[in-house]
């Protein structure tokens, strides 16, 4: 076992990142043999959350080994000298005359590249509910559309609509805004309830242009600063969050009523 976490070390060390091993040494406990992965400067890049490392070895063995297969394949692209050629003797026509050659064929024309699909931002709908709860799903959140429809009715009735973002009309992205007032800050406090783009759709910069809109649209009604709470467990919108400007400044708290 400790030669299997020393060559995985090794391995993060040669891609530029660090192995981080739980410090949790009692079987059966939650962090007990967990690994994650942070960059040179600290910042965490696959398995980590602010507590400490929370992924499984092999998990973190098949994303260095994804690194490397995708570092392996830009070293293939290297430029080739093409190499000399003899030059070729012209021959000469016969005197007498020829057979004319046949005719050049007509260069074929390149197939049409499939246009890039079309992405637009724009307010959440009623007809959009079933996608939404779906949305709502892969966050691990339980809900129904009964209740999605009728929120949507109060959030619109609030000013306050979630965003939506759709490729080619479909919709992939969610992100809820609102604005709340405080005796104890002189401008009021913009929100993001809630943030998620479906995993086949990521790697547009989906997840970058709905934070910038509910920005844009929280700046407008001036606001003095933004705020989002993210899950303990969800490392990698940590990461997104920091890459985005967000700075952890508070831990949350929360009671069911009912």
């Amino acid at each position: 076992m400790s030669n299997d976490i020393d060559a995985l070390a090794e391995s993060a060390r040669n891609r530029g990142l660090k192995l981080v091993r739980s410090r949790v040494r009692t079987p059966n406990k939650r962090r007990f043999g967990k690994v994650g992965l942070t960059d040179k400067a600290g910042k965490a890049v696959f398995g980590m959350d602010e507590k400490g490392p929370i992924g499984k070895r092999e998990d973190v063995e098949d994303y260095l080994r994804n690194l490397g297969a995708r570092d392996w394949g830009a070293s293939l692209d290297v430029a080739v000298i093409p190499r000399k050629r003899k030059p070729t003797k012209i021959s000469r026509e016969p005197a007498n005359d020829s057979e004319p050659g046949p005719r050049p064929s007509k260069p074929q024309k390149k197939p049409k590249e499939k246009p890039k699909p079309k992405l637009k931002l724009r307010d959440a709908k009623p007809s959009d509910t079933a996608r939404i709860v779906q949305l709502i799903g892969e966050l691990e959140h339980d809900v129904d559309e009964a209740s999605v429809r009728k929120n949507l009715g109060k959030l619109k009735k609030a000013g306050e609509l979630p965003l939506v973002a759709t490729l080619d009309k479909a919709v992939v992205g969610l992100i809820g805004r609102h604005i709340m007032f405080t005796v104890h800050r002189p401008k009021p406090v913009g929100r993001i309830q809630i943030l998620v783009v479906t995993k086949e759709a990521r790697g547009h910069d989906i997840g970058r242009m709905l934070v910038e809109a509910v920005e844009a649209w929280c700046r407008d009604r001036g606001c003095g600063l933004i705020e989002v709470t993210s899950n303990d467990r969800l490392a990698e919108a940590h990461a997104f969050y920091r890459h985005m400007g967000y700075e952890r400044t508070s831990i949350r708290f929360f009671k069911k009523l009912s």
